[in-house]
């Protein structure tokens, strides 16, 4: 979007943007809390591009970072099990739990939730809501992790604040990281384990620069720039 066309108090904020400038992850996240405008509590999000092509399978860049601070959001967990699977998942504190009867409610445009959790055992029967689940990016995946039998630590993962990234076709990601009401700490952290999942999946087939840049926002705030050096020298606590 061109600048004459964001609204007064967007135009206000961005004036305390130096475009030209590459900040540092704790000065970027300290703007990036002064540049808020908006009434409620906005989601932070990490952009980065990336140097692959996701059109070949060995430069596909996919996997799950562990927010230390948690998303700030509650996250509806859909467990696809049966017999004691199910009822694991359901002392783990899965909000959906079933097989045949949650496949039946999916067929019928039913997505009532955010992370969708499966048992190896019961694919076959759930392969075919792929169609409906896959665009939408809720689809279970061994490269996600929501693939598994040990179900209790990955629904406490994923209540706890676990983000799934995919790089889209232009090469890019878009990660959510928090909201803008955590501490900076918090959101140092959070950024700090962002990155270093994205490094850790560098696909063998990338070559040359992997990660090209980096960008901190907020929802409908200006962007900051971060000196990529930097944010990949940060240190997971």
């Amino acid at each position: 979007m061109a600048k004459n066309q964001h609204g007064k108090k967007y135009l206000e904020a961005a004036k305390l943007v130096d475009e030209t400038k590459l900040y540092e992850p704790q000065e970027a996240i300290s703007l990036l809390k002064k540049l808020n405008y908006v009434k409620f509590d906005p989601t932070v999000e990490i952009h980065m591009k990336l140097g692959v092509d996701p059109r070949h399978a060995d430069q596909m860049v996919r996997g799950v970072a562990n927010l230390p601070a948690g998303t700030g959001k509650e996250v509806k967990v859909l467990v696809f099990a049966q017999g004691e699977k199910a009822n694991e998942a359901a002392a783990a504190g899965a909000d959906f739990v079933g097989l045949d009867d949650l496949v039946k409610q999916i067929e019928e445009d039913w997505f009532g939730f955010d992370v969708a959790i499966a048992t190896p055992d019961v694919m076959a029967k759930i392969s075919r809501l792929g169609r409906k689940l896959g665009p939408r990016g809720l689809m279970p995946s061994p490269k996600a992790g929501t693939i598994t039998f040990d179900l209790a630590k990955t629904i406490r993962e994923v209540k706890a604040g676990r983000v799934e990234f995919k790089v889209d076709r232009t090469a890019l990601l878009h990660i959510p990281a928090g909201k803008l009401s955590f501490s900076e700490d918090a959101l140092m952290q959070n950024l700090a384990s962002v990155v270093d999942a994205v490094v850790r999946a560098r696909p063998s087939g990338a070559k040359g620069t992997y990660v090209k840049s980096i960008v901190l926002t907020s929802t409908m705030s200006p962007s900051v720039r971060l000196d990529v050096p930097s944010a990949l020298a940060l240190k997971v606590s």
